[in-house]
């Protein structure tokens, strides 16, 4: 812990790295556990994706307005915030992120990269309008155009967003530290950044409860805390 204070201290352009486990923390269910609700009312195999959102509208929207209101029930924990803190002090330059709950946004960071999207906008799947997710969670599900109002995720069968995409390689490229939090770093190409950041010449720092394939890169691994304990530790020796 100590090293990885130092290491901040003497960064002058640090990237956070964010996965499941950032939000499990949160209290918020992993979407691929079986033993949740979700998986009792829906089969997320079959609804997650393009396919579905045409053809089988109403059960979509269903699916997704019970995900919103299940990531609705948990909210930002400590860590969350104090990585919003570091980013308004300047301690750090940005977060990317796996995660689709926009709690990074909801804490008060704004140079997050949402990989796969996120549930913070939603918009019609025709006409593009933006709709707020309170309003999607009340019920609303059809644009005025007639279309289908659907989260500002990535879908099954469609495309990664590019732009995202390449600032985030921009900044993995830039760092001189490289900090992961809560990833098992085995959903690629998300997976691809900790290496980047890596070749050059970053410090790369990898904490998650489970071994993960790029631990061997990593100059400090961390396992036997939880984020936000690393986190407050940190903040407080800072």
């Amino acid at each position: 812990m100590d090293k990885l204070t130092e290491m901040l201290k003497e960064s002058s352009n640090t990237i956070i790295f964010t996965g499941a486990g950032m939000s499990t923390e949160s209290g918020l269910p992993d979407f691929r556990s079986k033993d949740r609700g979700l998986w009792e009312k829906f089969n997320p195999s079959e609804l997650a994706n393009v396919h579905a959102l045409v053809h089988n509208t109403e059960e979509f929207t269903e699916f997704y307005q019970f995900r919103l209101s299940e990531i609705n029930k948990y909210e930002a924990h400590k860590g969350h915030h104090i990585l919003a803190d570091w980013e308004k002090s300047g301690r750090i330059k940005g977060i990317i992120t796996q995660n689709v709950d926009a709690f990074h946004s909801d804490a008060g960071n704004e140079n997050v990269m949402e990989l796969h999207g996120s549930f913070r906008v939603f918009y019609c799947h025709t006409c593009k309008k933006e709709y707020a997710r309170d309003v999607y969670l009340k019920g609303t599900s059809t644009c005025d155009c007639g279309g289908t109002i659907r989260p500002g995720i990535v879908l099954f069968g469609e495309n990664l967003p590019e732009d995202t995409f390449r600032r985030a390689e921009i900044e993995a490229k830039n760092a001189d530290l490289f900090i992961v939090l809560g990833s098992s770093l085995s959903v690629s190409p998300a997976n691809m950044f900790p290496l980047i950041a890596k070749e050059h010449g970053s410090k790369l720092v990898i904490v998650n409860r489970e071994p993960t394939e790029y631990d061997r890169f990593a100059d400090v691994v961390i396992q036997d805390k939880s984020i936000k304990e690393v986190l407050i530790e940190i903040d407080q020796q800072l």
